[in-house]
């Protein structure tokens, strides 16, 4: 069941979810950076990870997009999807990393990766955890 194949209504459930999640990532990470990181930045630590935060936030949100999706497929198709999804992700956040392609990075930065990783596995987590309490089509 592909995202043209499904219902109407829950097409738009797909949606409005995503949407969502867009939302929230963009104002996170607008909000870390204009408040935040300005207000913090001159302790260590905070400013790691609220320099990592960006790569974190967007690496676990980009990854549950595919996650209403995944939950409706059959039982052999929901993982195969998600974490492809995941994996694609990570890719292209590393490879924006270590070669900036669309001004995202601006230094090669290892704890941003890092970050990526854990936003990702933070995902796979989630949507396992949701997967067991949602039984497959």
């Amino acid at each position: 069941m592909t995202l043209q194949r499904t219902k109407p209504h829950l097409r738009r459930t797909f949606l409005k979810i995503n949407a969502l999640l867009f939302v929230f990532l963009f104002l996170s990470i607008t909000f870390n950076k204009s408040y935040l990181r300005p207000q913090y930045d001159h302790i260590a630590f905070l400013g790691i990870l609220l320099g990592c935060y960006p790569n974190f936030i967007a690496a676990y949100i980009v990854s549950l997009f595919p996650m209403a999706l995944s939950l409706s497929q059959k039982e052999s198709m929901r993982r195969i999807l998600f974490y492809s999804t995941g994996t694609i992700v990570f890719l292209l956040m590393a490879l924006e990393e270590i070669q900036p392609m669309w001004g995202a990075s601006k230094v090669l930065d290892p704890f941003d990766i890092l970050a990526t990783g854990l936003g990702i596995i933070l995902a796979v987590a989630t949507f396992e955890l949701l997967a067991s309490h949602h039984p497959a089509v």
